[in-house]
């Protein structure tokens, strides 16, 4: 991929974040490495732009997080971006962060996520890492420790998942198109579980019985 193709990518995947209730107005990021340049998506892109970015808009930035390219600030959640992208790539790539409706359910509750679907069943409980404040290192790190204890995610299904407590979901993945096939398997499935307890309770898809 180069670099204007990642650019044309964010834009276009925080638009579909955006629509599909996968993210907010109020945060959420996406980046995406490119041997020493991150592509990122700038701050305020919920707040003041509604994520109908501009590929110009999308930042390009070396890894001591200088703009090169693009139009806005850095976001103060870049430091997650830059930790777990500097520690896992090549084998990731992307790091897609979002508040996506049902999950965030979850994480308020500061409770992990049984995996009640097919589609998310080799994700088996979606867990949270420690609490750390948006924004800062030491949230940072807090992903970082829980991704590398959950590494072989990576290499079975293509991403790890970590709901951040109070916060959101963050998914750092081999590729962005990845990151976003899991952000909408893992909504879904916070969907279907938040429902079922309304009409019985679901059980774990791991413990159901084989007949």
């Amino acid at each position: 991929m180069e670099i204007t193709t990642a650019r044309e990518v964010i834009a276009e995947f925080g638009a579909e974040l955006y629509r599909r209730f996968l993210t907010d107005s109020t945060g959420g990021n996406l980046s995406i490495r490119l041997d020493d340049t991150i592509i990122m998506t700038p701050r305020f892109s919920g707040a003041r732009w509604h994520w109908q970015l501009k590929p110009h808009q999308v930042l390009v930035l070396d890894l001591e997080g200088n703009i090169i390219e693009g139009d806005g600030e850095i976001s103060r959640e870049a430091r997650a971006h830059f930790t777990l992208l500097r520690h896992f790539y090549p084998e990731a790539t992307a790091l897609v962060h979002t508040h996506p409706h049902h999950i965030m359910a979850f994480c308020a509750a500061e409770q992990p996520m049984p995996a009640v679907l097919e589609c998310t069943k080799s994700f088996e409980t979606l867990e949270l890492c420690r609490y750390a404040p948006s924004e800062s290192q030491a949230l940072a790190e807090a992903l970082l420790e829980f991704m590398l204890s959950h590494k072989n995610s990576l290499s079975q299904n293509g991403a790890i998942a970590c709901m951040a407590p109070r916060h959101g979901l963050f998914v750092l993945a081999r590729d962005i198109y990845m990151g976003y096939e899991v952000t909408e398997r893992l909504n879904g499935n916070a969907y279907c579980v938040l429902q079922a307890e309304q009409i019985g309770g679901v059980t774990p898809i791991n413990q159901r019985t084989t007949e």
